[in-house]
């Protein structure tokens, strides 16, 4: 008998076996998914659990398979829609799979991503899919410990030098080169990209920026400027731009220098949010007064006046493949090869011919 404020005891593995007339050994493999029984008992010890409404010991049972059919996932910013989109994905083939999610956000700090880690390691997760915040091999060590504690990995859209674990990204190099393509053609010379990936230094060519889409991005650039016999001005790659006001103080930078950009690229879609807020306090118009161009490609760039020309990516479907080839590293089953995702243009009206200047400098 229960006291007023005592809540009532659920039932157990020995409830569950009385019902089913089975021994408790044998409920609680059948229950446990580890061991073996035979058909007739797991039929019954289910119908017997669903009749006296059990719900297993995850704690217990993690202990007894070595699994807690979980999976981490670490991102740097859970507010981007970008990372939001591959969520589902991952959500979507882990559910099917018989697998929760256990969410963390790194807000781009080495520290929070450790933290994360450990704690995903403490509950005993069995496999991480991280967008890791440094490419560096030496920032890195907390991720190592993930593969030495026997735990499955995979990297999301960015990879860390000399980690030997697969890494789901898409290919930016072509269609870069074509946005800025298409940017140069229309007359422009003065192109900026803006990406929050964190550098100690202004960036310089002789930098060095890792196995990352930022990499991808900036290189497409170089090489258009190279095939049309030009050269990108290093100043016009601003990377840091890490939050709103960070975001206005290089464009105010930007487009107080004596050769402003006559075309912006936002390297995601809260930096494009940012940078549209700056341009429409300072009365410019996209694309008279200057052309834009951003990567993702979410309902709301179609939405815009004029809509946004973007580089799209299968966000979606990358997600999914995450969470499909790290569940078959877990259950050490073949996952295939790994596929290729390549992002692609979807132009729309934001990209307008470069204006005129007087010889003043000043554009007409």
């Amino acid at each position: 008998m229960t006291t007023k404020n005592q809540p009532s005891r659920g039932p157990t593995v020995a409830d569950v076996a009385r019902l089913a007339g089975v021994s408790k050994a044998q409920a609680a493999r059948a229950l446990g998914g580890y061991g073996s029984v035979s058909e007739e008992v797991m039929s019954r010890v289910s119908q017997a659990a669903e009749t006296l409404g059990y719900r297993p010991n995850e704690l217990a049972r993690s202990m007894n398979t070595g699994r807690s059919n979980t999976l981490g996932v670490i991102v740097g910013d859970i507010e981007n829609p970008h990372f939001g989109l591959a969520l589902r994905g991952m959500a979507d083939v882990a559910r099917q799979a018989g697998f929760h999610l256990l969410l963390s956000n790194s807000d781009e700090t080495l520290d929070e991503e450790r933290e994360a880690v450990r704690v995903m390691l403490d509950k005993r997760v069995d496999g991480i899919i991280v967008a890791p915040c440094s490419s560096l091999a030496d920032d890195n060590e907390h991720l190592r410990q993930v593969l030495a504690e026997g735990r499955a990995l995979m990297t999301f859209d960015r990879a860390v030098a000399g980690l030997e674990v697969e890494t789901i990204q898409a290919n930016f190099l072509n269609v870069a080169k074509e946005a800025t393509q298409l940017l140069l053609a229309a007359g422009h010379q003065r192109i900026a990209y803006l990406s929050s990936m964190r550098i100690a230094a202004p960036y310089s060519h002789t930098m060095t920026l890792g196995p990352t889409p930022v990499a991808q991005r900036v290189q497409g650039m170089k090489d258009a400027y190279q095939e049309a016999g030009k050269a990108l001005d290093p100043a016009m790659v601003r990377l840091n731009a890490t939050g709103d006001d960070l975001v206005e103080q290089i464009l105010s930078e930007l487009l107080a220098n004596a050769e402003p950009p006559s075309a912006l690229i936002a390297s995601d879609n809260l930096i494009a949010m940012g940078i549209l807020r700056g341009l429409a306090k300072r009365g410019l118009r996209v694309p008279e007064d200057i052309s834009f161009v951003m990567y993702d490609d979410f309902p709301w760039t179609e939405l815009m006046t004029p809509p946004l020309t973007v580089v799209a990516q299968p966000v979606y479907e990358m997600g999914r493949e995450a969470a499909r080839r790290l569940i078959c590293h877990i259950r050490q089953q073949p996952a295939g090869a790994l596929p290729e995702f390549e992002g692609w243009m979807v132009v729309r009206g934001s990209v307008g011919r470069v204006k005129a200047t007087s010889s003043k400098g000043e554009r007409d």
